[in-house]
């Protein structure tokens, strides 16, 4: 990959909200991340998940995520990796990868979050149980915006 090209892109960044870009050209990559302040967060206050008017019935992950009182969820915070659209499930007609109360483990799918046409798995960094989910089907997400809670 020809640098003047990882150049720009470095100077896309700088003058952009885009917080990380990855670029492919055949089986070279590129992978630019933005540096961050660190975080020192571990409460958050979310208000329950809005409905959008382009799917038909909200899946029953956020039912159960409506119901959590998020004023007293403590816990620790799944946070997107990325830039793009979260999707609890593979497909519209298959069970989310977990559900509210789950036990799960490190590793362990939670969600998919699409970035530039490619699917990218969202795993546990933390044994636990799922407390709540945080994010809609579909729904847009943002750098280090938190996606579940796990206890």
């Amino acid at each position: 990959m020809d640098f003047r090209k990882i150049k720009k892109l470095i100077e896309l960044l700088k003058d952009n909200v885009v917080a990380e870009i990855e670029i492919k050209e055949g089986e070279e990559s590129v992978r630019i991340v933005k540096s961050q302040p660190p975080s020192t967060v571990t409460t958050h206050t979310v208000a329950p998940p809005q409905p959008q008017q382009i799917f038909h019935a909200p899946p029953p992950l956020q039912a159960e995520a409506a119901a959590v009182d998020t004023e007293t969820i403590n816990g620790h915070v799944v946070q997107s990796p990325m830039v793009g659209t979260a999707y609890l499930a593979a497909s519209p007609d298959v069970e989310n990868y977990v559900k509210i109360g789950q036990d799960i483990s490190v590793g362990d799918v939670l969600c998919l979050v699409e970035a530039m046409k490619m699917f990218n798995q969202i795993e546990s960094d933390k044994s636990g149980t799922v407390k709540a989910c945080l994010v809609e089907n579909g729904q847009p997400v943002e750098f280090d915006q938190p996606l579940f809670i796990i206890e």
